[in-house]
């Protein structure tokens, strides 16, 4: 029969061993005792680390005002029977919370992010600081932590920066904007697209790193309702809505930049600059391709390319034009076309009649390169195929006319007066420099330009909105040769076979109306 050993406190070995285990046993007894003790106590400094930092860089009439809100609330949970204990009770339990083991979670940054930390805010000293501030919130060999609000970091590289600035800073100045936003590019790491959200009543600018748009959704039937056209798709969160799309073998949803036309549209018609090879025919060929879904359509190539033969003699197609002689006929029909639907709609309503039904069914002028057919009419002495537009232009929402025009960003200053009036949807394509982004869409984006710009990249903004990332769907030209098979029959599918059937909108006797 084995003996068995004798406890640790009673066995022969030498004092100080037993005095070890005695201290580690009593150490361990107390920590489990009192643990709770120590987590709370680890909380209510945690709180008070906190609630020091907010005091030194909230501004006067903020903490004024919560200090005056706070003391409130406590006179008034005072007044109740039990209102000391729950202020208690709710005060141990913040602190429980707050001085809680946090395993696997580091309490600030590496090493590394620490030296990229520091690295922005040096840099950012010269642009947010000022001679004479008492309290500078920038200053050389200062404490980054009072100025970056929340950052993130994701294999090592910065993916999202909130700091604050001071409030002298010229954030309404676009120029100041833009070198801030430069700088933190740089400093965050090229290569990748940044979004840049100030707010102006906080003064806090926060940086985003964006992923990129996907580039593997081609042309297909999107849902859509009459009158939307679907420019391309964009970022989740500006805007408010997805549609199924299909990528490859599966369906999946994606955020659209959707175009409204028709007679309560404030932006029927669209501009479209970009450089060559940046997409903008392809832009113009998709809008084409889901026109064709609820309108005809007139395609006038003023580059002379053959961009749009495929369209010729296909249901809905009134013309395809890429001579000069043809592009003047067709938007001189056009012309008169608008005025003539322009005068019945007015008789009609005048009348107390709907709209007759030969004027509810769309019209598209889809002009790509207009400067190239007006330098030809200017060489052989004929009319600016450029005034003939301003017809469709004026009056083609009344008229249920809607124009698209693409032109190259060498061509800017050649178009007519009458085309950046009256087209107030625009979309920039292609690598374009800041002056001409802005004299385009009228405000620079609110994100950094692609390191890599794949065709059919850019940006689009309706109206007075904001500026949208766009990446427009890919839509070649079916008859090129160098066209991958998969995305000719992409093209060709969507192409209408049969005339389509005009609806009417008027209620017939035997239906109630």
């Amino acid at each position: 029969m084995a003996r068995r050993p004798l406890p640790g406190i009673l066995s022969n070995r030498p004092a100080l061993h037993r005095g070890r285990e005695l201290a580690r046993f009593a150490a361990d007894s107390a920590t489990d005792v009192l643990h709770p003790v120590i987590t709370i106590t680890r909380g209510l400094r945690r709180q008070a680390a906190w609630l020091h930092r907010w005091w030194r860089t909230a501004p006067k009439d903020r903490r004024n005002t919560t200090l005056f809100i706070t003391a409130t609330a406590l006179f008034l949970l005072a007044l109740l029977p039990l209102g000391p204990i729950l202020v208690g009770v709710s005060l141990m339990g913040s602190a429980a919370w707050a001085g809680r083991d946090r395993a696997g979670r580091p309490d600030g940054p590496g090493a590394a992010e620490t030296i990229r930390l520091r690295s922005v805010y040096e840099a950012l000293v010269p642009y947010l600081s000022a001679e004479g501030d008492p309290r500078p919130l920038y200053r050389h060999e200062g404490d980054w932590r009072h100025a970056f609000v929340s950052y993130d970091f994701e294999h090592g590289r910065l993916v999202s920066l909130r700091l604050r600035y001071p409030a002298y800073f010229t954030d309404g100045e676009p120029e100041a904007r833009t070198r801030i936003e430069q700088l933190l590019h740089a400093k965050a790491g090229r290569g990748r697209e940044y979004r840049f959200d100030w707010n102006e009543e906080e003064n806090h600018l926060t940086l985003t790193a964006l992923p990129p748009l996907p580039t593997t959704i081609t042309a297909q039937r999107f849902v859509t309702a009459p009158g939307e056209t679907i420019l391309g798709f964009t970022d989740a969160a500006t805007v408010q809505r997805t549609i199924p799309v299909r990528v490859g073998d599966t369906v999946r949803d994606a955020p659209p930049v959707a175009w409204r036309t028709g007679p309560r549209s404030t932006e029927p018609h669209l501009l479209a600059i970009g450089r060559p090879g940046s997409g903008t025919t392809t832009l113009l060929r998709s809008i084409a391709l889901q026109a064709l879904y609820h309108g005809d359509l007139l395609a006038i190539d003023g580059g002379g390319t053959g961009e749009y033969l495929f369209l010729s003699g296909r249901p809905g197609v009134l013309a395809v034009e890429s001579g000069l002689a043809g592009a003047l006929a067709t938007l001189e029909w056009a012309a008169h076309e608008t005025e003539r639907r322009l005068i019945a709609v007015s008789r009609a309503r005048q009348a107390g009649r709907p709209a007759p039904q030969d004027t509810r069914r769309p019209l598209w002028i889809i002009v790509d390169r207009p400067t190239g057919l007006s330098q030809l009419a200017h060489a052989e002495g004929r009319s600016d195929p450029q005034h003939l537009l301003e017809v469709p232009l004026r009056h083609g929402r009344a008229a249920g006319v809607a124009v698209a025009i693409g032109e190259q960003a060498e061509c800017l200053d050649a178009l007519g007066p009458a085309v950046p009036q009256h087209t107030r949807a625009r979309v920039v394509l292609g690598a374009m420099t800041a002056a001409q982004t802005r004299a385009v869409l009228g405000t620079l984006p609110h994100t950094t330009p692609a390191a890599h710009t794949p065709p059919g990249r850019g940006y689009a903004r309706l109206g007075d909105g904001p500026v949208h990332r766009l990446q427009v769907p890919a839509t070649p030209d079916p008859y090129d040769e160098d066209t991958a098979d998969f995305h000719r029959q992409a093209v060709l599918a969507l192409l209408p076979t049969t005339a389509p059937q005009p609806v009417s909108m008027v209620k017939s006797p035997e239906r109630g109306g």
